[in-house]
């Protein structure tokens, strides 16, 4: 009795506050977008972080990485450094309410996100026109450029690349954990989170995470309404999963603790329904959340390089037979 007297004051307390979880859009369109030495100016005259690695000679492929949750561009500095030496131009940005970019720690919104991708596309390949642009995206970074391609006017692309993509849906979650999301972010939109005293682990590099935690452009407290936010971009994505089309390589890690292993599965048992000679599915053993930077994090750029270079039926780490195993299982 008294539980559901709580949950009617709780309602009561909602109503009455009106309280609803924000998104933070672009405003008008009144510049022409440009992708200069170290910003990207978008449409709206916002201003974006941009780090690029470039090969010595002219590269053979292009390479647009997007950053995970509360991360920003510096995440692809070491693979980026080994890309460009493979003559692989790269190039990563800080996305809006992230790392350096303009209303840091606010949700844009995914359309906002995936408008911005587009436009940077576009503006690449304008730079290099006779080479093949990839998309590359780790985490909240994966699941944009899936829903992205999921879009009519999204500019083709050579392939894509998804590092341990972010797909915990809510479709997915138990109902306590979409409850307390749902009632806290139109309750206490603005309340931030810091995470700690949730035991996970996000990468057997523990010199990488203690430098994150140095780090001031990565978020350390979040606000709720972008959590609820960044939940509705993994819904949007894993309700994607058999229009993801075209070449497609996907990276997983067997010790993932940031994305659980249900919903990543579930969404390749449609993805691999549509166009499965074209996809390549990679999962390591002792890989983690953050492949690209875990100590085992070459060996996936190995893979990302041949995958590039040839679309090998076999992946050089073996991977994909890994991968092969665990899902016929499934």
């Amino acid at each position: 009795m008294k539980l559901r007297y709580a949950l009617i004051a709780l309602l009561l307390l909602i109503t009455l506050s009106g309280c609803m979880p924000m998104t933070y859009p672009p405003g008008a369109k009144n510049n022409t977008a440009q992708l200069g030495e170290n910003t990207f100016l978008t449409e709206d005259g916002a201003s974006l972080p941009v780090r690029h690695w470039l090969p010595k000679t002219e590269p053979h492929a292009i390479i647009i990485a997007l950053h995970g949750f509360n991360d920003y561009s510096r995440f692809f500095v070491t693979p980026g450094e080994y890309f460009s030496k493979q003559g692989i131009a790269c190039f990563a940005y800080d996305q809006r309410g992230f790392g350096m970019a303009p209303k840091r720690g606010l949700w844009a919104g995914g359309e906002t996100y995936i408008k911005d991708l587009q436009v940077l596309v576009r503006l690449v390949k304008q730079r290099y026109p006779k080479r093949p642009v990839y998309l590359l995206g780790e985490s909240m970074g994966g699941a944009i450029v899936i829903t992205a391609m999921s879009q009519a006017d999204m500019p083709d692309v050579a392939g894509v690349i998804l590092a341990a993509p972010a797909l915990w849906a809510r479709s997915t979650m138990p109902w306590y954990q979409t409850g307390l999301l749902w009632t806290l972010a139109h309750s206490l939109p603005w309340l931030t989170l810091t995470g700690e005293g949730v035991h996970v682990v996000a990468s057997d590099n523990i010199d990488m995470l203690r430098a994150l935690g140095r780090d001031p452009w990565v978020i350390k407290a979040t606000r709720v309404e972008t959590v609820y936010g960044l939940t509705d971009l993994m819904d949007a994505a894993f309700n994607s999963a058999a229009t993801l089309r075209g070449n497609t390589l996907m990276l997983y890690g067997e010790k993932d603790e940031i994305i659980p292993k249900e919903p990543t599965y579930a969404f390749l048992q449609q993805f691999l329904q549509v166009d499965a000679t074209k996809k390549t599915v990679a999962i390591y053993q002792n890989g983690y959340h953050m492949l690209l930077r875990d100590l085992q994090a070459p060996t996936a750029w190995k893979d990302i390089t041949a995958w590039i270079n040839a679309s090998p039926e076999k992946l050089p780490s073996g991977a994909d037979n890994r991968a092969r195993q665990l899902l016929s299982r499934r």
